[in-house]
């Protein structure tokens, strides 16, 4: 049967990869080039403005800054968790003697051997295990930044300041970022088990709802300007 073929899933799945892949690496860019027309670079400066108001009153402050910093570690553990267990289940599923393909073959689009059913598995798991391992890193950095951002800067003599801590911050935050879209991209590769053509229109779907989530509009940067000097222009300062 025509449709049955392997060449779908060479041509959809890696063209709806690259798809997504052109989008981040442009918003890449535009966080690099113009950070506070993105969600990402506001939040950046945002994150650095706190830190230096939290380190500049940490007598007052300090309780706060641990349970924020708290609420930070429990998502991302939480994402850890979930992407580990996923794994287990993963490796289960391709552990296993029964071969799952079977009740599936009248009903899949494109190739369904027992090559093609094992490369689909291994690569949820690659994408699963990566996710765990930025989860990982970011629990780490944040927990430095915990212990870090209690620490007054006229006691430490100039180690530990707040554009070090921010720094700290931003690659526990990039991270988490980065665990977060793996984890998204994990969903089109989990419909590749029906067919590379929903892999395809997934990952087209993705891009669309994304960019919506990650860029401030016009109406949004009015009302950030009018709020304060956030919504000022920073250039090409490197927020991530």
């Amino acid at each position: 049967m025509e449709w049955k073929k392997c060449y779908l899933d060479v041509i959809l799945v890696p063209m709806g990869f690259l798809i997504c892949m052109g989008y981040h690496v442009w918003l890449w860019h535009k966080v690099r080039t113009q950070p506070l027309s993105t969600i990402i670079g506001t939040n950046a400066r945002g994150r650095r403005f706190w830190v230096a108001a939290i380190m500049k009153d940490n007598d007052k402050k300090n309780i706060l800054a641990v349970q924020t910093l708290r609420n930070t570690i429990m998502g991302s553990t939480l994402m850890a968790t979930t992407s580990i267990l996923l794994c287990s289940g993963l490796a289960a599923v391709i552990s296993s003697t029964y071969s799952i393909k079977k009740p599936l073959n009248d009903a899949v689009y494109g190739a369904h051997g027992e090559f093609m059913v094992a490369l689909k598995y291994v690569t949820l798991l690659l994408v699963f295990l990566f996710s765990f391992l930025c989860h990982s890193l970011s629990i780490r950095f944040t927990n430095q930044v915990n212990f870090l951002i209690n620490c007054p800067p006229e006691t430490s003599n100039g180690v530990v300041t707040p554009e070090y801590v921010s720094e700290l911050l931003e690659r526990g935050f990039t991270l988490n970022a980065v665990g977060n879209r793996l984890f998204y991209a994990a969903l089109p590769l989990l419909l590749w088990i029906f067919g590379p053509v929903l892999v395809f229109l997934c990952f087209v779907t993705l891009v669309p709802v994304l960019y919506n989530l990650d860029f401030v509009f016009t109406s949004e940067k009015m009302k950030l300007g009018s709020d304060g000097n956030i919504g000022h222009d920073c250039g090409s300062e490197t927020l991530i």
